[in-house]
């Protein structure tokens, strides 16, 4: 795609990003890079991690943030700044805040997570949880503003913010000269759109590609109807780029700096939220993981060398515990049996044997004697275990069959 240097069209240029680095000097760390053996022998070409689940706060939204909020006025910054977040912003605004000595408040859902609280004050804001989920909490932040005359710092449709988030673009060429594609995960899309402003500004031939999860994948229609269009988004794990509806400035700009706009399911997004911990050592949120994810889905699509950014790693560890299970299980980690056994003693015994004998771990048995298609001197028996992958799987219900155990369906 060809990219324009006129204002009018584009609100945010190279040089707006290069004003940003310099501006994160000393606050915004330079993310480390690291190669991943795993994701290159898949893709057929070397796969690079831009670890922004590293950054201060743990997510990119620190850059945008500070960019943001130092471009303020002195009248403006004596009035204070206010900010609606879930989690990543919140703590980015926050932190941000008190480094450039502004007052801030930050709006978040009742339900938030408690270290997202605990995080967000202690980076020194004032936390007020308002409405039971963000578009309610986003009213109340709006609200304050215009009550109190606190400047309203949005977390991805502002040009401000979006030559901030840029500054990774200028980073992943510096620290991978030689890269073809970038994959990042896409909610409102400033960090896409940042990215992608400085990278073809600096290399046209470098493929941007962007990614949703497929529950709340608001960009392929926008781009389809040439506008930013709202929709209903639905359950995700990947809440830090659930957004229903594009921000207007970055939608203009994702339109000739991103090539491509992909989508993710949730299987996909708790494989690569796996594969991040157990292959790279990194504990990255769902939304972050979007762009390991869309590798996982398709990797013959990406031409190489690929740096895949991990956008965040603020994961309440609740939710990393059901997450990494829903991944086991996508990929064939875990094993659930149903079978009838004769009610007698060492019969439980004999079959836990079995699943010695083939080195499955058991992680739950239940008893049925109640139901009335079992026989008179039958159990049903369910097990849930935890195995090796798809072949250890068919490997422990062989030799169940072997050892006289009928599995049923």
């Amino acid at each position: 795609m060809s990219f324009r240097t006129t204002r009018p069209l584009h609100p945010v240029l190279l040089d707006d990003v290069r004003g940003a680095q310099k501006m994160l000097s000393g606050v915004a760390r330079t993310t480390a890079l690291e190669g991943s053996r795993h994701l290159s022998a898949l893709v057929g070409a070397p796969v690079h991690l831009k670890c922004e689940n590293l950054q201060r706060t743990g997510s990119f939204k620190l850059r945008g943030a500070y960019v943001r909020i130092s471009g303020l006025r002195p009248e403006e910054r004596a009035a204070g700044v206010v900010a609606a977040s879930a989690g990543n912003h919140a703590q980015g605004v926050a932190l941000a805040s008190s480094l450039l000595g502004v007052r801030s408040t930050v709006f978040m859902p009742v339900g938030a997570p408690l270290p997202k609280v605990a995080a967000t004050r202690e980076y020194g804001a004032e936390v007020r949880l308002r409405g039971q989920v963000v578009d309610e909490t986003l009213a109340a932040a709006q609200a304050y503003a215009r009550d109190t005359g606190a400047v309203f710092i949005h977390p991805f449709d502002h040009p401000d913010v979006i030559a901030g988030q840029g500054t990774v673009g200028l980073e992943i060429l510096e620290q991978c000269p030689q890269v073809r594609t970038i994959v990042v995960g896409m909610g409102g899309g400033g960090l896409a759109a940042g990215i992608g402003v400085a990278v073809k500004a600096l290399r046209p031939d470098v493929r941007v590609v962007g990614v949703q999860a497929r529950a709340a994948a608001a960009y392929p229609g926008s781009l389809a109807a040439g506008r930013p269009v709202a929709v209903d988004c639905g359950p995700t794990m990947a809440d830090g780029i659930m957004v229903g509806r594009p921000g207007d400035v970055p939608f203009g700009l994702v339109q000739d700096v991103v090539d491509e706009v992909r989508t993710v399911s949730e299987d996909a997004l708790s494989a690569a939220l796996l594969l991040c911990l157990e292959r790279a050592k990194l504990v990255v949120e769902p939304a972050g993981a979007s762009p390991v994810a869309a590798l996982l889905a398709d990797p013959e699509a990406f031409d190489g060398p690929v740096v895949a950014v991990l956008s965040g790693g603020n994961i309440d560890p609740l939710v990393l515990q059901r997450t990494l299970r829903h991944g086991m299980a996508a990929a064939g980690r875990y094993l659930s049996l149903r079978l009838r056994l004769p009610d007698r003693p060492g019969a439980l015994a004999n079959l836990l044997g079995v699943l010695t004998s083939v080195d499955a771990n058991v992680l739950d048995v239940g008893h049925v004697r109640t139901d009335p298609r079992l026989g008179l001197t039958e159990v049903e028996v369910e097990l849930h275990l935890e195995t090796k992958g798809p072949e250890h799987c068919a490997e422990v219900a062989a030799a169940l069959r072997e050892a006289g155990h009928t599995v049923l369906p």
